[in-house]
């Protein structure tokens, strides 16, 4: 196949979000296993400014040696600041149509906020740029735990007890949410900020004295937090991908399961120490709860309208063999 007949991928990392790093590692990986023979890689990168710069000089194989992504900020590779982005965007569909277009899909490696929320979906829609992924509502849902676990409670299946925290509530009365969660709780808790990923400011919550910190550190991230029940639980996830026969029920993986070897499946765990965590693929649970698991999964992929891939994470209560839907992540990558 000859350079042009190549599918031209455009790899947009980095971004302004608390989870800049894990893309950069994410991204690594992506490009390191595109298929060369099919497609051409041009990565893009984004600064914690919001700043994008051209990253072509990362495609040369010298690049194995180096452990993640780089961003190039030199003047020459900028492609547009934020002020500019909104101009530079708008030329991008005139350029693709040119014969020299510069791209032909985005496939988005931004994790957290301002990416995976669904807003760079919503931008590359706007410039009529096709990408890899979820569209913008099913992104948007996935990212807000508290909104993905009303639509999944509301269809009969099983979430973790929890309650939402928003910032200016817990300012103005702090102690009467520190007394809700002591009536109707259990300890451990989890305390999470409604709108990030790879764990980002997620707190195992073992005694009152430990509660209130962990939200105020939790609030350093989002302005919307939950409070979950904590359940005795095996960690399952499933990889679901949407059928190219349109109308068909999306495709299945094999269940994994995660073994944290943390106090749970922190961003420690699955990003700083490299045995955070045992991986097993299949999960060692029996066949009618792997089945179980991957309708779940079908289900919840439907339910939340993914398109193209999803992984959906769930708990397995060990006692009761419920299983409980954690979160969806509507990138087309894992963590």
């Amino acid at each position: 196949m000859s350079k042009r007949d190549k599918i031209r991928v455009a790899v947009l990392y980095g971004g302004r979000s608390g989870e800049h790093e894990v893309s950069l590692n994410s991204a690594t990986n992506v490009i390191d296993n595109l298929d060369r023979s099919l497609f051409e890689v041009i990565p893009i990168g984004i600064d914690k400014q919001g700043s994008w710069y051209l990253g072509d000089e990362l495609l040369r194989k010298e690049l194995v040696g180096q452990q993640v992504l780089a961003l190039q900020h030199t003047a020459e590779k900028m492609l547009f600041t934020p002020q500019l982005l909104g101009k530079r965007i708008q030329e991008l569909p005139l350029q693709m149509k040119s014969s020299s277009q510069p791209f032909d899909v985005v496939f988005p490696v931004i994790h957290g906020v301002l990416c995976e929320d669904g807003t760079i979906q919503g931008l590359l829609e706007s410039a009529d740029i096709p990408y890899v992924g979820c569209n913008v509502l099913a992104s948007a849902m996935g990212m807000e735990k508290d909104i993905s676990k009303r639509l999944i409670k509301s269809m009969g299946m099983l979430v973790p007890h929890y309650v939402t925290i928003k910032k200016g509530q817990w300012n103005k009365n702090s102690a009467s949410f520190c007394e809700q969660v002591e009536r109707e709780f259990t300890y451990p808790v989890f305390v999470k900020p409604a709108n990030t990923g790879s764990s980002v400011g997620v707190h195992k919550v073992k005694n009152k004295y430990e509660l209130q910190p962990a939200i105020l550190d939790a609030f350093q991230y989002d302005t919307k937090i939950l409070v979950e029940q904590g359940i005795d639980a095996i960690e399952l996830e499933v990889a679901v991908l949407e059928s190219l026969d349109y109308g068909q029920e999306p495709i299945c993986s094999i269940v994994g399961e995660i073994r944290p070897r943390h106090e749970f499946y922190s961003y420690a765990a699955k990003y700083l120490d490299e045995h955070g965590a045992e991986l097993l693929i299949p999960a060692t649970v029996p066949a009618v709860i792997q089945e179980k698991t991957q309708l779940l999964a079908r289900q919840i992929f439907n339910a939340l309208e993914c398109e193209g891939m999803a992984r959906v994470d769930l708990f397995l209560d060990r006692h009761t063999n419920d299983i409980y839907f954690n979160e969806v992540n509507t990138r087309v990558y894992a963590d």
